[in-house]
């Protein structure tokens, strides 16, 4: 394993960082495994050397910070791995139960270190930008929530580049701990961070770890243009996979005719190399200079296999170049 450090920060992180979105609640998600099916995934993941884990408070309502926890504090020091998680998805009906409000995060950090089972988190995320909370109350928060010892570091994820830097800007103006890192969707299906925000990143000395390297699966080739998440009962046995046939957001995102273009190049790429598309569509971010550490998640073993030896798949440039060519401008999605 390969290890960075995360942005500007002494913080060394493996150069992979274990998403655990699909472990926690099977209710919450068709393809989700519940916390015996996951711990397996977690013991090879440390057995690779990854030290880097990635979670939320939203995924699976709590049950994924729950099982994440519980699987590092049996199979790992606490002080051997990075535990990452987020702050800001609804968890509750009530008004104050999301967002970024100075209430929200102080009673979420407190709820996320009782279900993941530590004194402390090593990096604590905003997951989106909050249009109705005033940025200098979370930065304050934030900055509070790391002085009181619940936090190390602090991050973000999806939103514009100029609310990122505005962001910096009241941080560095009011002395306050400032975002160390930046959780972007990013992959070779979507690449409209490369205009603004990745050059901040560069910029500024922000750690890159980007979530959705794999367009939720899209590019390792097993989609279809039939997929349909909406359809009910014997219709979803046409997609090949269970969350081919029950992601909703996968198919708000991707599943677009130039989508499926991109990803008959990644599959010739693979085809001449003898490798699979999940390991070529990764070496290609890990190409990036900017990226420390894209979250890969695994509910298969071949997942995990593939996301470590794409650590050694040296693409050439003209492979690169053929990767990026069928690309075309989108929208900007991923931010709400």
């Amino acid at each position: 394993m390969q290890y960075v450090r995360l942005g500007a920060t002494g913080l060394k992180v493996s150069r992979l960082s274990f998403g655990t979105l699909g472990y926690g609640d099977p209710k919450w998600h068709d393809w989700t495994l519940d916390e015996a099916a996951s711990r397996p995934f977690f013991k090879a993941a440390l057995e690779k050397g990854i030290n880097f884990f990635d979670t939320a408070d939203a995924y699976s309502a709590g049950v994924s910070e729950t099982v994440t926890g519980n699987a590092l504090k049996d199979m790992a020091k606490r002080d051997d791995v990075v535990i990452a998680t987020k702050v800001c998805r609804p968890m509750g009906p009530g008004p104050n139960q999301k967002g970024l409000s100075r209430k929200h995060i102080m009673e979420s950090i407190d709820a996320s270190l009782k279900r993941l089972g530590t004194d402390y988190i090593d990096l604590y995320q905003v997951h989106r930008f909050d249009y109705d909370t005033p940025i200098e109350e979370t930065a304050e928060a934030l900055h509070d929530v790391v002085k009181a010892g619940k936090a190390l570091y602090i991050g973000a994820s999806s939103m514009h580049a100029w609310q990122f830097m505005k962001a910096l800007g009241i941080q560095r103006a009011n002395g306050l701990t400032q975002f160390v890192s930046m959780q972007p969707h990013y992959n070779l299906l979507y690449r409209e961070e490369e205009r603004e925000m990745l050059p901040l990143c560069a910029s500024e000395g922000i750690g890159v770890i980007p979530w959705s390297p794999l367009a939720r699966g899209f590019l390792a080739g097993n989609r279809k243009a039939g997929d349909n998440p909406k359809q009910q009962g014997a219709a979803k046995t046409n997609a090949e996979t269970s969350r081919a046939g029950t992601d909703e957001f996968a198919h708000m995102l991707y599943y677009r005719e130039q989508d499926f273009q991109v990803v008959d190049t990644v599959s010739s790429i693979a085809k001449k190399l003898g490798k699979p598309n999940a390991q070529v569509a990764l070496a290609w971010m890990l190409s990036k200079p900017v990226i420390s550490a894209p979250i890969v998640g695994a509910t298969k073993p071949h997942h995990l296999e593939d996301a470590v030896a794409a650590l050694s798949l040296k693409l050439t440039p003209e492979d690169i170049k053929a990767l990026e060519e069928p690309y075309k401008p989108k929208r900007v999605m991923g931010h709400t």
